[in-house]
């Protein structure tokens, strides 16, 4: 068995926790507030939006100040962002 399968099988899964997360915020129905910022890879938003996201979804607070570069390529093909 490969040693690492454990780490990547890992990865794999808080990839897609944080994408899932990264998801909701940018497409969700009732958070508008929430932006993609292209250049620095991250979500954008109020503090306050942040604030009240983050109260009733704790493991969202992680990815307030942090980037997330593989968001646009785990986007299915039919929700692809357009580079223009």
């Amino acid at each position: 068995m490969l040693k690492a399968k454990p780490n990547l099988e890992s990865r794999i899964r808080t990839l897609k926790r944080d994408w899932a997360i990264i998801y909701d915020m940018s497409s969700g129905k009732n958070n508008s507030g929430f932006g993609w910022d292209e250049h620095r890879q991250l979500v954008v938003a109020e503090d306050a939006m942040w604030n009240s996201y983050i109260n009733s979804h704790k493991e969202a607070g992680q990815l307030k100040y942090c980037s997330f570069p593989y968001y646009d390529n785990l986007l299915p093909p039919t929700q692809k962002r357009s580079s223009h």
